[in-house]
């Protein structure tokens, strides 16, 4: 076979043992890669009830059939384990540089197990693989342990890492790779912090040979000039990357604000990306080999945000801007940085610290616990917290256990906006039913990326789909749900979709990757089977998650119950009773929402 390398390293670092295995090719072929690897590997050699931080859990870093190769958007990574913030499965995504480093070794996938006795780092150049001390790094940021290992190794090489917040488990914390992008969410960070793995530091020459180099040139060609086109007519992407998403969410009245209690915040204006624009802009930046450069470089050049590095993106804007109150963007940018630097997932982070705020003004906390006042709308106060968060200083000990734990500790688990424990992203499903369906029934908990109906709902693309209705979301959040986790496993990034996935013809996108995966791969896929690839890789997901014990599909009551009190979306609620029964038939699902017998058997899974 062509395009994977097929081979895998095992590092258990219990012994200190790293070796080479073989990747069976018809496993290959059913799971395409990266995240379907990923999670064929975790179900058949993790108990789901493992506890997440315990050394018997596996994290595994795996890439596509797709990275690494002239596929427009072609360079992103998996890490998949079982998550310690939801305690079901986590499949975190990233891109930047890192991605096709690690499949330029020669690797396609590295799994982690066991726990080292003192803090160390995989180093891999090609065939040299060993496991090297990290002591010399163990509490550095992101950034000086990038540097430090750039230096100790060579400067062809890219890192992987966590920072303080990993180290110290903070169950929101991320792994950072180029200094400024991350697998952040479901709390990976906090996984190899509990394996005492500092980094993983990959190099090497070792292209994924391809099967029909010129066919998959002429392909990447076309595919780069037809997404680029798309992302010069819609201008907005190319100027201002997600930031400028609050202007879209604010208008339709579902921009995350104060905690998810109102639809509309009348700040939205100051940290948005025309005032990112102005104010902050130094260049455009892209991730490996990609057309869209939607990246942002920034930097506060003085005052006591002073700071400079990448972003934020919209749903950094939405957690520490709308959601917290803020209005300063110079403060949202800092939260940014700090995040990058401290090694933690921005929603996460500033959702919980939303939900404290708003704990505190109702007096569910008190000042004496959390040692200063803690308001909505102030900016200092949200970034110490952050520090604190990270550290799990004082009061920041409670924020790292995420939102749902610090609500529940104090008594009021309803102020929590969480799915499967992991928190809301910046989009409120009352006003956008699909969303709400997706966050519902995703299997990584409350995210977007795991089949963002937005794009439909909220921004018209390809077609506007009637935010408020119920019609027909069912068979959209299920057609995205499969499409992403295909994206996620052919090793792209779903901005290649802006073309292809959301078109009114629901076969483009999947005969695009076919066509890309024979080039690629060399064996015969169809679209049809790309696509039963990817629902065979999303049901397999959601057997691990009902077996680690997440059994309920549902939203938090304050989505169910309490009508947005503002905008468009007034006086409106999450549907989900309407939705659910239908999304489950359609799966192939029992009323419990468990796959069925033949369901599996026709995926050719186990039961």
């Amino acid at each position: 076979m062509y395009g994977w390398h097929l081979k895998l390293l095992r590092v258990n670092l219990t012994t200190q043992k790293v070796t080479q295995e073989a990747i069976d090719p018809e496993v290959a072929r059913k799971f395409i890669g990266g995240r379907g690897w990923a999670i064929h590997y975790l179900y058949n050699e993790v108990d789901p009830m493992v506890d997440p931080l315990a050394p018997e859990n596996k994290m595994i870093f795996t890439t596509g059939p797709l990275t690494a190769t002239p596929a427009p958007t072609g360079n992103r990574y998996m890490v998949v384990t079982k998550s310690p913030l939801t305690g079901a499965l986590a499949h975190s995504n990233s891109g930047g540089e890192f991605p096709t480093w690690m499949k330029r070794t020669g690797f396609d996938m590295f799994i982690f197990e066991g726990k080292a006795a003192e803090p160390v780092y995989l180093f891999v150049n090609e065939d040299q693989a060993e496991l090297r001390s990290a002591k010399h790094l163990w509490g550095k940021d992101t950034h000086e342990t990038t540097d430090i290992l750039i230096s100790e190794t060579s400067p062809e090489a890219r890192v992987a890492c966590i920072g303080p917040a990993g180290e110290r488990l903070a169950l929101m914390a991320g792994i950072v790779n180029d200094k400024h992008r991350a697998a952040a969410r479901s709390g990976v960070g906090a996984v190899m912090g509990s394996k005492n793995l500092k980094a993983v530091v990959a190099m090497g020459n070792k292209n994924p040979v391809l099967h029909d180099p010129q066919g998959m040139k002429d392909l990447s060609v076309t595919a780069s000039r037809e997404v680029g086109a798309d992302v010069k007519k819609g201008s907005n992407m190319r100027i201002y990357g997600t930031s400028y998403v609050p202007q879209v969410t604010n208008t339709l009245g579902i921009f995350p604000t104060k905690n998810f209690q109102y639809g509309t915040f009348e700040k939205t204006d100051k940290i948005d990306g025309v005032a990112l624009k102005s104010q902050y802009l130094i260049s455009h930046s892209a991730c490996y080999r990609c057309p869209l450069a939607c990246a942002r470089d920034t930097e506060v050049p003085d005052g006591p945000y002073k700071g400079k590095g990448e972003g934020p993106e919209y749903e950094t804007i939405s957690a520490f801007g709308g959601a917290c109150g803020v209005g300063d963007l110079a403060a949202v940018l800092k939260a940014n940085y700090m995040c990058n630097e401290l090694g933690m997932d921005t929603i996460g982070a500033g959702m919980t610290i939303a939900a404290a705020m708003e704990m505190y003004e109702k007096g569910y906390i008190p000042e004496s616990v959390i040692g200063q006042p803690l308001k909505f709308g102030d900016h200092d106060a949200m970034i110490e917290m952050v520090r604190k968060m990270a550290y799990r200083e004082g009061f920041g000990d409670d924020l790292a256990l995420g939102s749902f734990r610090l609500a529940e500790k104090y008594g009021h688990p309803e102020v929590a906006v969480t799915t499967r424990k992991q928190e809301f992203p910046g989009y409120d499903p009352r006003g956008a039913q699909g969303m709400g369906l997706l966050y519902a029934t995703s299997n990584k908990g409350a995210s977007h990326m795991e089949g963002d109906v937005a794009y439909e709902e909220v921004f018209g693309v390809p077609v506007k789909e009637d935010p408020f209705s119920v019609d027909g979301k069912p068979q959209l959040v299920s057609h995205f749900q499969d499409s992403f986790a295909l994206i996620d496993s052919a090793g792209l990034c779903v901005f290649v979709s802006i073309r292809y996935l959301f078109s009114k013809d629901r076969m483009i996108f999947p005969q695009r990757l076919a066509d890309m995966m024979k080039t690629t791969t060399g064996v015969d896929y169809t679209p049809e089977e790309v696509l039963k690839a990817a629902e065979r890789v999303y049901n397999l997901e959601r057997m691990f998650v009902l077996k680690a014990g997440s059994t309920v599909d549902t939203l938090p009551p304050r989505m169910l119950n309490e009508p947005l009190p503002d905008g468009p979306a007034k006086g409106r609620v999450a549907e989900l009773d309407k939705m659910l029964p239908q999304y489950y038939q359609l799966r192939g699902w029992d009323e419990k929402g468990f796959p069925t017998k033949e369901k599996l058997e026709e995926l050719g899974l186990p039961a």
